[in-house]
């Protein structure tokens, strides 16, 4: 069987009609994407400067051999360097932990650990299968209202965006990576994870696991003495 190539319009109009068909369907792929720019564009800032909240928030970015994947690394590094400067009093760690195999949750707890972090002040999340589920559960299982979220560049605006839909007051801390080919994948991705995002602010869906509330970000805040300061937002 022959496969029709479809046929392009031949007259004036009809060429206008495709054109402008092509150009709304390019604005409606991209106003997500779009909206998650303008909606974070104030809440973006840096290890330095981001002001203090009681809790980071680290989302999982794999792990190679059991271990933080480097981009992992990075944004673990990211959550050290706020709790050694004070501006947060405790992490949560937030990934995958569906199989027995595979545990960012613990992986990311060693990490901190390793450089510094007392492991009480580690909260582990062990049903953070998305970015949407992270953000929810933070605010319904462990009761974070405001937090500092660390993530790359490229995710950071969405994990913003999420998290304050979700009823955490959140500020964004995008490390810096090495522009490989996971990067220039992550970018991509998230043009199509924006729709996904959109979506989630809308219908708001109930994360793949809820469960009971847990008290060990209660319990980790209890245990680190006065509040940390507020910066100027």
């Amino acid at each position: 069987m022959r496969i029709r190539r479809p046929r392009l319009p031949r007259t004036r109009t009809g060429q206008r009609r495709l054109v402008q068909a092509v150009m709304a369907a390019c604005v409606l792929a991209l106003a997500p994407a779009t909206w998650l720019f303008t909606s974070t564009a104030d809440r973006l800032r840096t290890v330095a400067d981001v002001p203090s909240a009681p809790v980071a928030v680290v989302f999982g970015a794999g792990l190679w051999n059991g271990e933080p994947s480097p981009y992992l690394a990075h944004r673990l590094d990211a959550a050290a360097a706020l709790y050694h400067a004070g501006r947060v009093r405790a992490v949560l760690v937030t990934g995958d932990n569906s199989r027995k195999d595979y545990d960012e949750p613990d992986a990311m707890r060693a990490y901190l650990t390793r450089h510094g972090v007392p492991g009480g002040k580690v909260v582990r999340d062990y049903a953070g299968f998305d970015t949407w589920d992270s953000c929810v559960r933070a605010r319904k299982i462990f009761g974070v209202d405001r937090a500092v979220l660390v993530s790359q560049g490229f995710h950071i605006r969405r994990a913003v965006a999420l998290c304050e839909a979700a009823g955490v007051d959140s500020y964004g801390v995008g490390v810096d990576a090495k522009h490989d080919a996971t990067w220039y994948y992550g970018g991509t991705r998230e043009v199509f994870a924006a729709a996904k995002a959109a979506l989630d602010v809308v219908f708001r869906p109930a994360p793949t696991f809820l469960g009971p509330r847990e008290q060990g970000i209660a319990k980790a805040l209890a245990a680190s003495g006065s509040p940390a300061r507020r910066g100027d937002g």
